[in-house]
């Protein structure tokens, strides 16, 4: 014969199991400290700076614009 299973314990234990593995999940994607985030915040907007100053502004040719207009 088969050991009796209670199936109330059972499935608490297959929801634990699932939910654990849902948080490590979670803890490998949002799990960041806050001077991680802190120094991405700050290096993005550092590059963004840096590529505002650093664009390319289009000609005006007075000429040119005239003929094609």
């Amino acid at each position: 014969m088969s050991d009796i299973i209670n199936l109330k314990q059972f499935k608490k234990r297959k929801a634990r199991a699932s939910k654990e593995v849902e948080a490590s999940a979670n803890r490998v994607l949002f799990g960041r400290t806050k001077a991680e985030k802190s120094f991405d915040k700050t290096q993005s907007e550092k590059d963004e700076r840096f590529l505002e100053q650093n664009k390319l502004e289009p000609r005006n040719t007075g000429s040119s614009e005239a003929e094609t207009e």
